[in-house]
């Protein structure tokens, strides 16, 4: 349990520049707060106490401002940063090492029994406000942009921003187009080199319509400088015809 709250402790100093001392991180951190009442309240959930687990868990509510289901399922070296609006349903499940923002929802999508909210894999990083919704699997070390509504998985390792979630990188992909390897942890999820695969889309669209009109403009060329030309043939075809005309 001690173990648990030491790397809880340190992982802060390892992912927010702005922590400065222990006490201060233990004293003013709700994140970490957060999380200290979720590992009590599901050590209650877990021998049947739900209605004592519930209570610690809304408790930790009241003071954080981070609603984590007693019943979530949480692992070590978890970092909450910021936290206010963070919402953990019942059957989430966020491995080691992960990383959520401020806003963040993991949240079901059906009023079903059963498994019905996510599954983080270790290493993943969830922006601010992001939403993952539905019993779906975000892979090992993936990166959820800010804002993100994903309702599909994500493969281990890929970058997925927008609404709905778009994947911007994969693995493989981002080994062949480039020999710089990515950051092992991104700030908020994105960086500089993983742009809004919307606004990609929408250059992509536009570049093709100026090429059209450019296509556009070069028949219409040609074909007023075959005008000229079509009128003396007319002319031509017309002589020929009075001229048939008369010797008959």
């Amino acid at each position: 349990m001690f173990k648990k709250i030491r790397e809880d402790i340190a992982i802060v100093f390892e992912r927010d520049p702005a922590a400065r001392s222990t006490l201060e991180v233990l004293t003013t951190y709700p994140g970490v707060h957060a999380l200290l009442i979720h590992r009590l309240a599901h050590a209650f959930w877990s021998i049947k106490l739900y209605w004592l687990g519930r209570m610690v868990s809304h408790i930790g509510r009241w003071f954080t401002g981070i609603e984590i289901h007693p019943g979530a399922t949480i692992g070590r070296r978890v970092f909450i940063d910021h936290g206010m609006g963070v919402v953990i349903g019942e059957t989430a499940i966020i491995e080691d090492d992960c990383t959520l923002y401020h806003g963040v929802t993991l949240g079901g999508t059906s009023w079903n029994k059963g498994k019905r909210h996510p599954t983080l894999k270790q290493g993943v990083v969830i922006g601010a406000g992001a939403k993952i919704l539905g019993p779906i699997t975000i892979g090992r070390g993936a990166k959820i942009g800010s804002n993100a509504v994903v309702v599909k998985d994500v493969p281990a390792k890929a970058t997925a921003v927008g609404i709905p979630a778009r994947i911007v990188e994969e693995e493989g992909r981002t080994k062949q187009r480039s020999t710089v390897q990515l950051p092992l942890f991104n700030a908020y999820a994105v960086g500089k080199d993983e742009p809004d695969p919307m606004h990609k889309n929408l250059d992509q669209l536009m570049q093709a319509i100026k090429k059209q009109n450019q296509t556009i403009e070069r028949l219409e060329a040609q074909i007023k400088s075959l005008k000229p030309r079509a009128t003396e043939d007319l002319k031509l075809a017309k002589a020929f015809s009075h001229k048939k005309k008369a010797s008959k």
